[in-house]
C-alpha cells in the first residue's frame, strides 16, 4: 500500500520496570494528539498489560483476538482520551515468536488496514531486555529510553541499549530522563548514562527532554487517569507538551520505513532470526 504521509513509529521502552515508562507513553500519545497528529498507542507488555489500567478504561478484545481471526484490528481499538486510540495487549501471550506464519500475514494484513489512519504509533514496550522489548524495538525507527537517577535505572539502560546494539545494530537513542528534581538532575542522569556508553559502545545518544517528579501525576495514577488530561497545567504536563513538540519536529521517516507494513515484517524477522 502507497501512502502520502509516513507513520512515525517510536517505541517507548527502559531497562527497568517503576521508571514511569507507561506514564510517558500514554502522556505523550496525548500531547502529540492535541497537536493534531492521528496516534495509535500499541500496549506491547504482553506479560503485564497497564496501559488500559492507567486510562481507566475497559477492553473486551486485545490484539491476540487479530490474530486468531476474530476480528480485525479496528474492532480491537479503544477510544483513548483527545483522541487518540489504544490496542489493548495480548495479555499472558509470553513471545510472538510463538505465531503461526498465517498468523504472521494475518498481523501484516491487520497494521496495513489502519495504515492511512494515523501519523503516529507509539509502542509502550515491557520491561528488561527479552526477546519480546527488543523486537518492538528493533521493528520501531526512534527508540525513546526512559531512565530515571537511580543505579539501577541507569545500569539497566545501559544494558538494554548495549543489547540492541550488538544484537540489533541500533545506533542511534533518543534519551528522556523521568521524574526529576531539577534541571541539572536530568543532565546528571544523561552524562552518567552517555559516559558509560561513550567508553563501551559505538553508538550516539541524544537527550530529547526531562519529565520533572510531580504530585499531581501521582494523584492522576490512583485516580486512573493520564495527568495530560486531569491536570494540563501540571509541570508534568507541560513537559510532556515540550517533548510532544520536540519529537514533532523529527525528521519523517522515508519509504518503505514510513509504512506499518515494513514496521510489523521487521518485528517478525527479529522474532525468527532473520
Amino acid at each position: 500500500m502507497s501512502r502520502v504521509n509516513p507513520v512515525r513509529v517510536i517505541a517507548v521502552t527502559g531497562g527497568k520496570g517503576g521508571i514511569g515508562k507507561t506514564n510517558v507513553s500514554v502522556n505523550l500519545s496525548m500531547a502529540l494528539a492535541k497537536l493534531g497528529r492521528r496516534v495509535v498507542l500499541l500496549d506491547a507488555d504482553l506479560g503485564l498489560a497497564n496501559v488500559d489500567v492507567l486510562l481507566g478504561i475497559q477492553a473486551d478484545r486485545n490484539i491476540a483476538d487479530v490474530l486468531e481471526g476474530e476480528c480485525s484490528l479496528l474492532d480491537v481499538m479503544v477510544d483513548g482520551p483527545m483522541g487518540i486510540r489504544v490496542v489493548p495487549a495480548s495479555s499472558g501471550v509470553r513471545s510472538m515468536a510463538s505465531l503461526t506464519p498465517a498468523q504472521h500475514s494475518g498481523l501484516i494484513q491487520a497494521f496495513s488496514e489502519i495504515d492511512d489512519k494515523l501519523d503516529v504509533l507509539i509502542i509502550d514496550t515491557a520491561a528488561g531486555i527479552s526477546d519480546s522489548v527488543t523486537s518492538f524495538v528493533h521493528a520501531a525507527q526512534e527508540v525513546l529510553v526512559v531512565v530515571c537517577n537511580e543505579p539501577t535505572s541507569i545500569t539497566d539502560a545501559y544494558a538494554l541499549i548495549k543489547v540492541l546494539n550488538r544484537d540489533h545494530g541500533i545506533f542511534k537513542f533518543n534519551i528522556l530522563a523521568n521524574m526529576v528534581q531539577s534541571p541539572k538532575d536530568s543532565q546528571e542522569i544523561f552524562q552518567k548514562l552517555n559516559t558509560v556508553s561513550d567508553r563501551f559502545l559505538n553508538v550516539a545518544l541524544k537527550f530529547v527532554g526531562a519529565i520533572p517528579f510531580d504530585d499531581l501525576l501521582i494523584k492522576s495514577v490512583k485516580k486512573r487517569q493520564p495527568v495530560y488530561a486531569a491536570y494540563p497545567r501540571a509541570v508534568s504536563s507541560l513537559a510532556f507538551r515540550d517533548l510532544a513538540n520536540e519529537i514533532d519536529k523529527w525528521p519523517l521517516p522515508k519509504s518503505p520505513k514510513g509504512h506499518l507494513e515494513f514496521f510489523i515484517e521487521r518485528l517478525i524477522q527479529s522474532e525468527v532470526g532473520v
